[in-house]
């Protein structure tokens, strides 16, 4: 039998500690049983310090959404180049919560504020991203300039 799981502050706090600790000052918490299951459904804890690379998900099956449960979180996308198309942050506390992004887009996530999760759900099974949905143009997050990058992609937040 599974067992319900809640999702309250309780394990809002533990998930945001694990991203603290973590090195990539990031951790997800899976609901989804394997990385085979037909439906991904995680939250995810991040750091201002980390961010989510840009990237697509050109399987037609894996549009994604994220609903920010706490915390503010920036939304870049970007043209295949890498030009930035539009912005937006998602701050529940400011009435914008979440979004659907559609596959194909390319997209990356920054963290605007200290103990932020998001809940994501997009379409299993988990395959990793091949070469042509990972942006060239942006580095790796262990890459030594991916620092800087992340700073100008905070920049575009900052007032």
């Amino acid at each position: 039998m599974n067992e319900v799981q809640l999702i309250d502050r309780t394990l809002l706090d533990e998930v945001s500690r694990l991203a603290r600790e973590s090195p990539r000052h990031r951790r997800n918490w899976n609901f989804h049983a394997s990385d085979d299951a037909a439906s991904h459904r995680l939250l995810n804890a991040m750091e201002p310090d980390s961010y989510i690379p840009p990237h697509r998900h050109d399987d037609a099956a894996k549009d994604e959404t994220i609903i920010a449960l706490r915390g503010r979180f920036g939304v870049i996308f970007f043209d295949p180049a890498g030009g930035i198309t539009s912005t937006l942050v998602l701050d529940p506390a400011a009435g914008i919560s979440g979004l659907t992004i559609p596959h194909g887009t390319f997209h990356a996530l920054v963290s605007l504020a200290a103990g932020g999760v998001f809940f994501e759900s997009k379409a299993g099974p988990y395959r990793p991203l091949t070469a042509a949905e990972r942006a060239s143009w942006a580095p790796a997050e262990q890459d030594p300039a991916a620092h800087a990058y992340l700073d100008r992609l905070l920049g575009l937040f900052r007032t």
